[in-house]
């Protein structure tokens, strides 16, 4: 019945035994998640945002990862649908949010970029009317301001109930916290709610970078994204970015703040403390070219090192 309802209704699937085994595997999964809140399995990676013109770290997304005792490190696609459907989202969520909160204010007391950090959102927190009080109350445990807290959300769930979100953005918004839409350009891209919200930044979705050099229609559709996106005062993250030719292509376009495998991978904090204090010292050096990638000696080293 689920999986008839889940193709679309109005149609029927006979049953078969890896419906059983999905079954078993999610009952699994929930299950150890419940342990795992309790046992403190989570942990946290960061994968540094990158201005490819300066070699700066600008910003910093929080990606949690799972140290399953027998699965070993998993990543959100593997558990995070599960804790939605379980109720165990919220719980999951704020410890990220407290965790990423802290790591950021250890960073700051080391003297070292206060760059901004970012936190995913799922629509259940979304749709919480009292999630900006709660990331108010969070953010003055831990002893951070909010203006360091950048909290990104999907298209999809801003068209849930537009009013509502426009609500909730406000609000966090008003308090200092900054707005990201993640994955733009796979939902509903609406230009008329995009002029309406207290947005920051849009982060470019790898499916338009990912051939932009060779097809002609990802590359005119990242072209009217930065400029719209220009036009309205927002910064664009490309995100995904894993080869040379496609920081080339963005950069022609303006857009030189990116994301990417090819920048840095998600790393543990204390990786990313040292690319804070490498950066910190390269940008007392003068960058002789704009075109050298200073990101390369700056990052990449990093990254392959950890």
């Amino acid at each position: 019945m689920y999986n008839a309802k889940s193709e679309g209704r109005n149609r029927f699937f006979f049953y078969n035994d890896s419906m059983r085994a999905a079954t078993a595997q999610r009952l699994s999964i929930e299950h150890d998640l419940r342990r795992a809140i309790e046992g403190e399995q989570f942990e946290l990676h960061y994968q540094p945002q990158i201005n490819v013109s300066t070699g700066q770290v600008v910003g910093i997304e929080a990606l949690i990862r799972w140290n399953h005792p027998t699965l070993g490190l998993l990543a959100p696609s593997n558990f995070i649908p599960v804790a939605e459907e379980a109720g165990l989202i919220m719980a999951i969520w704020e410890w990220v949010l407290v965790t990423a909160l802290i790591q950021h204010n250890a960073w700051r007391q080391q003297g070292l970029p206060a760059v901004t950090i970012g936190v995913n959102l799922s629509s259940v927190q979304f749709s919480d009317p009292g999630l900006a009080e709660r990331v108010r109350e969070i953010a003055r445990v831990v002893g951070v301001p909010l203006d360091c807290l950048e909290l990104e959300v999907t298209e999809s769930m801003l068209m849930v109930d537009f009013d509502a979100a426009l609500k909730t953005l406000t609000a966090l918004r008003a308090m200092g916290v900054k707005i990201a839409i993640d994955d733009f350009g796979t939902g509903y891209s609406s230009l008329s709610y995009l002029r309406r919200l207290p947005l920051d930044k849009l982060k470019l979705d790898q499916s338009f970078i990912r051939d932009a050099g060779e097809s002609e229609g990802d590359a005119a559709i990242t072209r009217a994204i930065v400029a719209m996106a220009q036009s309205l005062h927002l910064t664009v993250v490309a995100e995904g970015v894993e080869t040379q030719a496609q920081i080339d292509f963005l950069g022609s376009l303006g857009c030189t703040t990116m994301q990417g495998f090819l920048l840095s991978r998600p790393l543990p904090a204390p990786a990313i403390a040292e690319i804070l204090r490498e950066n910190r010292a390269a940008s007392a050096q003068p960058i002789a070219d704009s075109r050298d990638p200073l990101w390369a000696s700056i990052i990449q080293s990093k990254a392959h090192s950890h």
